[in-house]
């Protein structure tokens, strides 16, 4: 790295990595001036990435450059049936075409309430073609509470849905309900097939809305998070976030809709030309199909790496990895353990992981994006110790819609950079290794008092799904101690398992870590995103 300093009152400084992607960029000095002068070196060489030219400015630019590329491609399977890029090009202009004759325009927001299919596919294609933004759900396991709430909260000006689910959204104004599985099939829009411009490519504005995923908040009230193409081209279209995907390159789809890895399988597969294989029930038989999996460890730990044999890479992120998880894929393939809240659009860090590990990282910022580790005062804390992970550059999102007061709290001008950018507060707590990477240490939240002492919950966790026994293990505080729960890969060990556990964790960490009671689950329940269920956990424990 080259710095040097370009003003009489060293106000910031000027950097450029020794790279060939590297533009330079200005450092706030006064920012980091409590560091040593090694740790502010650290601090940037660390923290922000290299920057690179992303290939494409929206999203819909690079699906529609393999449709022009590769028209006979297949771009996705469902059922036993197939659509080719200019097939669904063709299907999602038809459907473009009757939200535009309902009135919805560059920049409305449309509903797309649908279960996984390829309507699913045509319904994202076709309001993106309009420059619109969609807002996917899944009506199977969405109350219509919910998805009324949602509706009202983004204003959405129409409804994509499927037959199925007429009675569940009858809430909403018929006249801008479009049923994917009926409306274009009708014969007054056959005539309407070819590869019709609905929008002019020269008023593409990068910073302009895709869509909007709802998160659940801490009052239970959803937060719709606002994700530009800009946040989205970034991580799907440089690498590593591509995941090496191109024409022949099959992707599982096997996500929630409504989840942000799914835009990761979806768009990230469409925008670089690869087969989607949108699974049915079964995981598994897609997975032993696919090159590359997107998963949570949760979902992964479902698949029999040993029956993968078609898999060249995986991605897992959502939650935190055990290291055995990592271990078995990464012996077989590129295996990358990534991080980041929706906020941060999918991802914002990634490590290739090297197999037979025994401590995880989450890697670096990916292109364009930095990654600051500061105290509760938003100062860095010193490289080696544990702080607040705040992400900023070309991954921060527009903001939570409708909710200035938590834009406020989460999201904050970039206050190390000068480039007018801004930056998250992730929640989580991060330190620095010394191959200047992450070592991620859970949720601020995960952090709780017992017995006046403070423990990290996660590093009990990281313990015992280091044992090749356990599949998923969970510890949470109930009352004033610490229960663990776990679910086996073999249950005959149970009469073993806790007591080595116990030893280890007595071994490895203070005695107030040692949690109280130990409960042994066949699975550990997941939520509709693929993630350990801790609400339903407690919840069966309190009912027990």
């Amino acid at each position: 790295m080259k710095k040097s300093i370009i003003n009489d009152d060293t106000e910031y400084i000027e950097y450029v990595k020794d790279d060939l992607h590297s533009l330079k960029k200005l450092v706030y000095l006064n920012q980091i001036q409590s560091l040593s002068s090694e740790d502010q070196n650290l601090f940037i060489e660390y923290g922000i990435a290299s920057v690179y030219d992303t290939p494409y400015k929206n999203v819909i630019h690079a699906f529609e450059n393999w449709v022009t590329k590769t028209p006979e491609s297949i771009a996705a399977e469902f059922n036993n049936k197939s659509i080719t890029y200019k097939q669904l090009d063709d299907e999602a202009t038809i459907l473009a075409l009757i939200l535009k004759q309902k009135g919805i325009i560059r920049g409305d927001k449309v509903g797309l309430y649908v279960h996984r299919s390829l309507d699913m596919l045509i319904g994202i294609i076709a309001v993106l073609k309009l420059r619109a933004v969609y807002i996917p759900q899944d009506p199977r396991i969405v109350p219509k509470s919910m998805l009324k709430e949602i509706s009202d909260l983004s204003n959405i000006k129409a409804i994509l849905t499927q037959s199925n689910y007429s009675d569940k959204l009858n809430f909403f104004n018929k006249k801008n309900t479009v049923q994917i599985d009926i409306e274009p099939q009708k014969q007054s829009y056959k005539n309407l097939y070819g590869n019709i411009r609905l929008i002019n490519h020269v008023n593409d504005q990068e910073n302009s809305p895709c869509f909007v995923l709802f998160t659940s908040g801490t009052t239970g009230t959803p937060n719709g998070v606002e994700v530009t193409h800009k946040n989205l081209c970034n991580i799907l279209y440089n690498s590593p976030g591509n995941l090496g995907i191109t024409t022949g390159t099959k992707v599982a789809q096997i996500l929630n809709v409504s989840f942000d890895m799914a835009a990761w399988e979806i768009l990230g597969c469409l925008g670089n030309g690869g087969t989607l294989l949108i699974r049915n029930k079964n995981i598994e038989e897609t997975a032993k199909r696919a090159n590359v999996i997107i998963s949570t460890p949760t979902i992964l730990t479902t698949i029999d790496a040993t029956k993968c044999n078609e898999i060249k890479t995986v991605a897992v992120a959502g939650e935190p990895c055990p290291v055995i998880l990592a271990n078995t894929w990464s012996n077989m393939c590129d295996f990358y353990n990534c991080c980041g809240p929706t906020e941060t659009t999918i991802v914002n860090t990634m490590k290739k992981c090297e197999p037979n590990s025994f401590e995880l990282s989450i890697g670096k910022p990916t292109p364009n994006n930095t990654v600051y580790v500061l105290d509760d005062k938003k100062k860095p804390v010193k490289i080696g110790e544990v702080g607040i992970m705040w992400a900023g550059g070309d991954c921060v999102t527009k903001g939570y819609i409708n909710n200035e007061d938590l834009n406020n709290t989460r999201y904050s001008d970039d206050i190390f950079l000068k480039n007018g950018g801004k930056m998250f507060n992730t929640g989580d707590l991060g330190k620095w290794n010394n191959q200047g990477e992450l070592i991620h240490y859970g949720r601020i939240d995960d952090q709780v008092k017992i017995k006046g002492f403070r423990v990290e919950l996660d590093a009990i966790t990281k313990i015992i799904e280091n044992f090749k026994e356990v599949k998923r293990a969970v510890t949470l505080k109930h009352k004033n101690y610490l229960i663990s729960f776990i679910s086996l890969t073999d249950l005959s060990t149970i009469n073993t398992i806790i007591d080595d556990i116990k030893k280890v964790i007595e071994e490895q960490l203070p005695y107030y870590y040692l949690p109280s009671e130990f409960k042994i689950l066949e699975e550990l329940p997941k939520t509709s995103r693929g993630k350990i269920d801790k609400r339903k956990i407690r919840e069966l424990y309190t009912q027990s």
